[in-house]
């Protein structure tokens, strides 16, 4: 075979006539005129057109009278520089300021990124770290019970310990957390505190594990499903009611209680009285349910202690769900006994959502589809009960969102097919939706310090801004995992760097980037909340013991509290960035583990991966994509 003629400026060819070799000697004569496009191995490839080409023409050799055109390309457009070199010198001169704009220009703005920068606070700049820690302090400080020795809160210690005497018959209640400031424990925020909790840790144990934290946070987890296994009493036959604490302490009796008395809980000795559902509170049982589901996976490694959790999960979600017409919001139900306190505070609005729940964490727990089933079979119920205002929020009250969450992660890592996909989907498809309502601004507002308002008329927006930073971070995950740019809504598109920086902007504001300048989690940053609606960091801790007429004092004093609440989140600003830090306003200085369990979703959420992924291939994000369906061997529903 003949050698093909290769010349810039001509085609390239495999045989040749006479004619048409003294017309590609012809060409072989002309100066460069144009460059091609670089290939994939660096070099510039020829071209005859102008059209995918770009000209270089220094009229350094005489111009031949012969021209060759060809059609333009359609993959590119023309670009025709005349470029004529008159003056050598005036050429010398530009190719060195041309390096000089190469190379010097970008060194130096590399330079200025580089030194450090004041009093400024964007993108993930705060110490993640240092947050996180103390925001898993906050419940060391609320633990109940007989108090650890080697906790880091020094000013706590055993409390609690004859709860469950005033039960009938008695109880041993000892141990779980105290809700917020004051002294009573709640079952229904304490359930959802540990399901969500235990939901980070399956998805970022190698975050937790990095930074030292994880055996803190599966210690602080472990407090709470042990005191969730003591609450809820199993009944001794098929026919006999189940026995659901739902609290411990009250405000309903007379003289000083929890409420109207301002004491540590080492002083207390007034009445606790304990409140008892059955099984037809079935929101509570089906945060219980949850809870301990996702506790199981957590503590996997510990065989014995996994199966107690589960086995419990399984007959209290059978028993809550086995009568559809018996179901009652325990937190509001006509039982006059069941739910107490909770009635003023957790005043739950619906128990589908509850179920769902449940059902999806006993479904990874257990691999069993028909709690998969439950689950899927129901979301449409859940959502008829949604009232408007809960709509697209993740809290101790509504569980719908976060459900669609986990629903979209099995579509998306552990496709079941048939006959679940349009289940799935529908979830995906709301989660999309929720992701481009936090992004759009259309749909939410926000305070005009850029703290998003999912529930601008009932006050503490801290919390519902948490857990949308969590689930806003997450799913992105979920998407980079996935290869996906991003998220479309209608004619809208967000990218995975826009949730991302919603999700840093909202815990950002948290920590201080804000117009009052103060970091609302206590004791991080230079400015924070002093005078916290808290009883026990508000009364000095000196070995003496003070009164309820006492503790007046303090709940009183303008002075800030003796002893610093590390890590908890107070309720927050109102929808005008505007703050009051005084210790009798609980509406803006209160703080609750569950607000606190959401902040501590989003802070893990966000935290750097631990170390670069050894396969390029897949993106180093922190998060375990597998481990949440280790125990889906799919065991097919009972016949």
């Amino acid at each position: 075979m003949p050698s093909p003629i290769n010349s810039i400026g001509s085609p390239t060819h495999t045989s040749a006539s006479h004619a048409d070799r003294n017309y590609a000697s012809d060409i072989d004569h002309q100066p460069v005129r144009f460059v091609h496009t670089i290939s994939e191995a660096g070099r510039l490839l020829p071209s005859a057109s102008q059209w995918n080409s770009i000209e270089l023409d220094f009229h350094l050799v005489p111009q031949s009278n012969s021209s060759y055109d060809s059609l333009p390309s359609q993959y590119s457009k023309s670009f025709d520089y005349e470029l004529v070199l008159t003056d050598k010198k005036h050429f010398k001169r530009f190719v060195f300021v041309s390096m000089f704009i190469v190379f010097v220009i970008p060194a130096i703005v590399l330079l200025v990124q580089l030194l450090p920068h004041k009093n400024k606070h964007h993108g993930s700049s705060k110490n993640m770290t240092l947050a996180l820690n103390q925001a898993l302090m906050f419940f060391d400080a609320q633990k109940s019970g007989n108090y650890p020795s080697n906790s880091p809160i020094k000013f706590r210690g055993s409390s609690g310990l004859q709860d469950g005497n005033m039960s009938n018959p008695p109880a041993d209640l000892i141990g779980g957390f105290y809700d917020s400031g004051n002294n009573i424990k709640f079952s229904f925020p304490t359930a959802y505190t540990i399901t969500l909790l235990s939901w980070t840790v399956i998805e970022y144990h190698d975050k937790y594990d990095s930074i030292g934290e994880l055996d803190h946070v599966k210690d602080i987890i472990r407090w709470g499903s042990d005191y969730l296994l003591k609450i809820f009493d199993p009944p001794n036959s098929t026919t006999a009611p189940i026995t659901l604490y739902s609290q411990v302490g009250s405000n309903h009796t007379n003289g000083y209680n929890d409420i109207t008395c301002w004491e540590r809980p080492e002083d207390m000795n007034y009445p606790r009285p304990v409140s008892a559902c059955n099984e037809t509170a079935s929101d509570l049982a089906g945060e219980i349910a949850a809870a301990l589901s996702a506790a199981s996976i957590v503590f996997k490694e510990d065989v014995d202690y996994s199966k107690k959790l589960i086995q419990s999960a399984e007959k209290l979600f059978e028993v809550a769900t086995k009568n559809d017409t018996g179901h009652r919001q325990g937190t509001y139900t006509a039982v006059e006994d069941c739910g107490g306190e909770a009635r003023m505070y957790y005043n739950s609005s619906g128990y589908e959502d509850e179920l769902i729940w449940g059902g999806t964490w006993l479904f990874f727990a257990t691999g069993n589809t028909s709690y998969l089933g439950y689950a899927i079979g129901n979301f449409s119920a859940a959502e008829g009960e949604e009232a408007t205002s809960e709509q697209g929020v993740f809290y101790w009250n509504n569980k719908l969102t976060a459900n669609a969450v986990l629903l979209t992660r099995i579509r998306y890592f552990h496709d079941l097919g048939y006959p679940y996909e349009v289940g799935l989907g529908s979830s995906s498809n709301k989660i999309d939706l929720l992701m481009c309502s936090y992004l759009s601004q259309e749909i939410y507002n926000r305070t005009p310090g850029g703290l998003i308002l999912l529930r601008p008329d009932q006050g503490e927006p801290l919390q519902f801004a948490a857990t949308a930073s969590f689930l806003s971070k997450l799913y992105s995950d979920y998407l980079e995992l996935l290869r996906r740019s991003g998220v479309s809504c209608s004619s809208e598109f967000y990218s995975l760097e826009m949730l991302r920086k919603f999700s840093m902007s909202q815990v950002n504001y948290i920590l201080g980037d804000n117009p009052m300048k103060i970091s609302y989690m206590v004791g991080f940053g230079n400015k924070y909340p002093t005078q916290v609606h808290h009883r026990a960091a508000s009364i000095r801790w000196d070995d003496q013991h003070y009164s309820c007429p006492e503790g007046d004092r303090w709940l009183y004093s303008p002075d800030p509290n003796p002893n610093i609440l590390y890590g908890a989140m107070v309720a927050g600003p109102d929808k005008f960035d505007n703050f009051l830090d005084e210790r009798d306003k609980q509406w803006f200085t209160e703080p609750t583990i569950a607000s606190n369990a959401g902040l501590v979703a989003a802070l893990i959420a966000l935290h750097d991966p631990p170390h670069k992924s050894s396969d390029s291939n897949v993106p180093n994000l922190g998060i375990d994509l597998t481990g949440i369906f280790e125990n889906l061997q799919l065991v097919p529903p009972a016949s």
